[in-house]
């Protein structure tokens, strides 16, 4: 059994302190395993588990994610990063290098729904999400009570048509600088660019998808009249484009006509809470990388 230490207050299981994640995008290219491997060798770091990918041997793209163990990790990372620029200068690369034992920080946003949060709570709780939520906003107090029973500190910020700009300038005091990843649990708000962009790419939004999609207001009752026999659930890094960013993960469960509208949305409910908390796990496990408006998902 793993013994735990304490690190700003979140339980760190001791193989962890010296366990990094390396993730890398970069044109493709004879050598480019062999050097990382090299490099992470001579610096006498031991190769967990790697996973690689390209688009096109032929002048496409190279996705790889490698995480190690190192000893000392803590007083080495700095002189680790300087010392691979060398080979990320040589091979194009955009790279970062994450600690586990450095949690991420998310932020909740969420309105009324509340089952897209209480999923990613209970999975918090259960240690399923190996990260620190550190707040939950909303523009509604339904669930205040709620989130404070776990000891996370809530925010109720409303917004209507007038006051969205104060609004969201309110969200950035609150999460800025403090959080390195905002979920969008159901927050039935669009957000401008001004939110977007200091999170790009750390933004996750769920929504329903249909085949046909429905837009507007009552999907549910749209897909119902038209007698659709697949739902779905889709979850995405946010841009500015509506529901039109990278996505990450997505479900369906098939129906019949025998489901009226309150049970499409049961079945829909279920499979959205399921879809973001895979999407938000695989976030802070460091298993994605986005190229254009496409992910590489090594799940």
């Amino acid at each position: 059994m793993d013994t735990h230490v304490k690190t700003g207050g979140q339980p760190v299981k001791l193989h962890e302190s010296n366990r990094a994640r390396m993730l890398i995008s970069c044109p493709d290219g004879p050598g480019i395993v062999a050097a990382v491997s090299r490099f992470l060798y001579e610096h006498g770091a031991n190769i967990v588990q790697s996973d690689q990918y390209t688009m096109d041997p032929e002048g496409g793209m190279f996705f790889m994610r490698i995480e190690f163990d190192l000893d000392g990790l803590d007083g080495r990372i700095d002189a680790l990063k300087s010392d691979f620029e060398a080979i990320a200068s040589q091979f194009k690369m955009q790279w970062n290098i994450y600690q586990l034992s450095r949690k991420k920080k998310l932020a909740i946003f969420v309105s009324k729904e509340d089952h897209c949060l209480v999923e990613l709570l209970w999975q918090w709780q259960a240690g399923d999400l190996d990260a620190e939520i550190s707040m939950v906003v909303s523009n509604h107090l339904d669930m205040k009570e709620y989130v404070e029973s776990f000891g996370i500190p809530y925010y109720h910020i409303p917004v209507t048509p007038e006051t969205k700009h104060e609004a969201e300038q309110k969200q950035l005091e609150i999460v800025g600088g403090k959080v390195d990843l905002i979920v969008l649990a159901r927050y039935m708000q669009i957000l401008s660019p001004a939110l977007i962009e200091p999170y790009r790419n750390r933004l996750i939004n769920i929504h329903h998808s249909f085949l046909p999609a429905f837009v507007g207001g009552k999907p549910y009752a749209q897909a119902y009249q038209r007698g659709v026999k697949i739902i779905g659930a889709t979850a995405h890094y946010v841009t500015e484009e509506l529901d039109g960013g990278p996505i990450i993960e997505q479900d369906v469960q098939r129906v019949s006509h025998r489901d009226d509208v309150s049970e499409l949305k049961r079945i829909g409910r279920t499979i959205e809470r399921v879809v973001l908390a895979r999407a938000v796990k695989w976030h802070i496990e460091d298993r994605i990388l986005v190229h254009q408006n496409k992910t590489v998902v090594f799940n």
